[in-house]
């Protein structure tokens, strides 16, 4: 196994461990790499330092925590991403149209929008099922 140092084109660095340097190359080139921060699909290597062994615990495996987090961020843009593309977005109508909507008074229809905690606790409070969204900062490259 290879550890390579990584980059997509939006500055994002991370590590991806390979077979070999073929392995890399043959998933570079199909385009199969992405960035686990925001799923960029331009993955370079980055500039990395040899890992040189000086002796049993030299060397400090990577932080798993840190993996966890590019993770979960990646699953919470595909989520975001999500809604944005399918869901009607009904702003600061929100409240009301959840509403009307659990009252039977308009069609059921996949909404998201804007709603204080105030206002999204007592949706809950009325049985209205809310759920909030990660704000995460868009990623204009």
């Amino acid at each position: 196994m290879i550890r390579f140092g990584l980059r997509c084109s939006q500055g994002h660095e991370f590590e991806g461990w390979f077979r070999d340097g073929d392995s890399y190359d043959q998933q570079a080139a199909s385009g199969s790499l992405s960035c686990p921060v925001c799923g960029d699909n331009e993955i370079c290597k980055a500039v990395m330092a040899p890992a040189i062994a000086r002796g049993r615990d030299a060397a400090a495996p990577a932080d798993p925590r840190r993996a966890a987090l590019a993770q979960m961020l990646q699953t919470m843009r595909k989520v975001q991403e999500h809604v944005e593309k399918n869901f009607d977005n009904v702003g600061e109508r929100f409240p009301d149209e959840a509403r009307r909507m659990h009252a039977g008074e308009i069609e059921h229809r996949d909404i998201y929008g804007k709603a204080s905690p105030e206002e999204a606790r007592s949706l809950r409070d009325e049985g209205v099922p809310v759920m909030p969204l990660p704000a995460l900062p868009k990623l204009d490259g």
